[in-house]
């Protein structure tokens, strides 16, 4: 592969790009691939580049007002090897091919080398202590303006240039893994002087710094390049000397900060010898103090996303529980009694046909449905398993268990309908026209995050997540907001007051798909909050029931009479009698039979 860099008179103006083989691109202000907008000294179509294989043909386009320098003359028509280069105006453009990429510093035999300590380093003293505290009180509060990890980058190996005063080229840069491989990543890179080479740091010293020593290394290796004045000011690829610090902390893995310079004419020696006036001590102390700050900064955003990401699946609670604790012993599924608690939203399917032309609209709506549920999930101390489609999937008991558990499930499902309700009554609201139905089971599960090392989530399986999900399904059948279990109704009748919340039992049902029926019950709002359902009718429910199960259905039909038609719980009772033309069939067991998934 070949590659074409371009670096302008200040130390932002560059790119690189790569070259296409046996193809001819032009180079140029013009909006393109190859446009230069910085070099005013540029035509819009200013030259042809044709890269053959073995080196690169470069045209000078008639349009061109400005001639091209190749080896310091002016020239229209040449051919540049690889590591050549040529110039147009202020920027230089360096070609770099695959056999070029390993640093010529590997060829060098390196004249002397050492890792410094920490101890070493705190024996050595700043002579310039106020230039380089007062570059550091800049990188503190470059911590509270940078919003990303690319300002963050760029503007410490900026202030790095700044500390480091006898350095020549500056980056952050990563060996990565592959032991055979001869190229380092540079993640950002600054030079002093305009280059007229690629900055290749010697990956044989950034692998010994940050994957095997994991401690400042110091290579020099040969004498300062000759050639006058000339060289002060401009920078070739290669170096006298380079230091390698590696960033510390899971966050800041295999990065390290690389320095590198010449020794001006100097010998090596001068150098060499271990913490005299003249070595690279304080500059490796300077390194090694921004390397701290600015591993601990990228370690608390770390932590700071992963408590964002957490945030969105548990409650402050638990949150406050997984930083106090270890979080992997904390997080690792086990067996335990959980409540789980699916809701889904009635009215989406309706709604994607009608919009259909808008389905963005409509995904912004079921967003914020599901942002209710979560909301009522988390503040109910409950943690949110999954979102499918338009459902979701709440649970309780897990990673700690809480004697209230129960009342917390139900509480929040008592929240996501009265926010369903109250949104849905307003017809600008971006809620309106939706509704829900929650079914909510306890009983045993495994719980836990289940997945691999880089993708996982945190979830709850067992029979107990199928009955949730067919209760909340049994809700369209029954049509009622909450169905709640045996197991789930009986904790909440002898835990929640009737101030808080009420049950009433709504039918023996044998769900399809299970072999097992069970007494499904509802969950309502207290009387207070109930302008349909008086407790005075709730006892009707509950007499009329009780006659249906025991096969009288006459008193069951007159009493379910008695309660307000706008009760639409008493209707599938109702119903089943009509069905049955008033009479229970042979061998009643007072079980309802649901012959379909619904």
């Amino acid at each position: 592969m070949a590659e074409l860099t371009a670096q302008g008179d200040g130390p932002k103006l560059k790119w690189r790009r790569a070259l296409p083989l046996g193809e001819t691109v032009v180079l140029g202000r013009a909006d393109s691939a190859f446009a230069v907008p910085w070099e005013k000294w540029l035509s819009r179509s200013h030259a042809e580049l044709s890269w053959g294989g073995d080196c690169l043909q470069v045209r000078q386009l008639p349009t061109a007002g400005n001639p091209i320098f190749f080896r310091g003359e002016p020239t229209t028509t040449f051919s540049v090897p690889p590591g050549g280069c040529f110039s147009i105006g202020r920027t230089i453009f360096t070609l770099t091919v695959a056999e070029s990429l390993r640093s010529p510093s590997e060829a060098k035999p390196v004249l002397h080398s050492y890792a410094v300590t920490a101890d070493e380093l705190q024996r050595v003293p700043f002579r310039d202590a106020p230039h380089r505290l007062e570059v550091l009180r800049h990188l503190t509060k470059l911590i509270f303006s940078v919003s990303n990890d690319v300002e963050l980058f760029e503007q410490t190996v900026a202030l790095l240039m700044e500390g480091i005063r006898r350095a020549d080229a500056i980056a952050l840069v990563s060996p990565g893994e592959d032991e055979k491989a001869e190229r380092v990543r540079l993640v950002h890179t600054e030079h002093r002087y305009i280059a007229t080479g690629e900055f290749r740091p010697s990956m044989r010293l950034a692998r010994e710094a940050i994957v095997h020593r994991h401690s400042s290394v110091v290579h020099v290796w040969s004498a300062g390049a000759a050639g006058g004045n000339a060289q002060q000011f401009t920078m070739q690829a290669d170096y006298d000397w380079a230091f390698c610090t590696p960033l510390r902390g899971e966050a800041s893995h295999g990065l390290g900060i690389y320095v590198a310079g010449r020794l001006s004419g100097g010998e090596p020696s001068t150098i060499l010898a271990p913490w005299d006036s003249n070595d690279l001590s304080e500059d490796v102390k300077f390194a090694e103090m921004v390397s701290d700050v600015l591993s601990a900064l990228r370690q608390t955003q770390s932590l700071q996303r992963r408590q964002n990401v957490l945030s969105h699946f548990f409650s402050p609670s638990v949150l406050t529980l997984l930083a106090t604790t270890d979080p992997e012993a904390a997080l690792r599924p086990r067996e335990t009694e959980v409540t789980v608690l699916f809701c889904d939203l009635r009215g989406f399917s309706r709604k994607v046909e009608m919009a259909a032309g808008d389905l963005t609209s409509v995904l912004e709506r079921v967003s914020k449905a599901l942002g209710v549920m979560s909301t009522c999930i988390l503040e109910q101390k409950g943690v949110v398993a999954d979102f499918l489609g338009d459902a979701a999937m709440g649970f309780w008991g897990w990673p700690v268990s809480q004697p209230d558990d129960v009342q917390q499930a139900c509480q929040a499902a008592l929240r996501i309908r009265a926010s369903f309700e109250m949104f849905g009554s307003q017809s600008d609201h971006p809620l309106a026209g939706f509704k829900v139905g929650i079914g909510i089971a306890t009983g045993h599960a495994v719980a836990g995050q289940i997945g691999s090392q880089d993708q996982a989530k945190v979830t709850v399986f067992g029979p107990v997540v199928n009955l949730a999900s067919r209760l909340e399904g049994l809700t369209k059948v029954l049509r009622v907001p909450i169905l709640l279990d045996e197991a789930t109704a009986r904790t909440a009748l002898g835990a929640m007051p009737a101030g808080t919340a009420r049950c009433r039992r709504l039918a023996m049902i044998k769900p399809y798909g299970l072999e097992q029926a069970l007494m499904v019950s509802e969950l309502l709002p207290p009387a207070s909050q109930d302008p349909i359902l008086s407790d005075h009718f709730l006892a009707e429910y509950e007499a009329a029931l009780d006659a249906f199960l025991a096969g009288h259905w006459s008193e069951a039909y007159e009493r379910l009479h008695v309660i307000p038609p706008q009760d639409l719980g008493k209707d599938f009772l109702t119903g089943y009698i009509l069905q049955q033309n008033h009479t229970p069939p042979a061998g009643w067991n007072g079980v309802i039979s649901i012959e379909s998934k619904r």
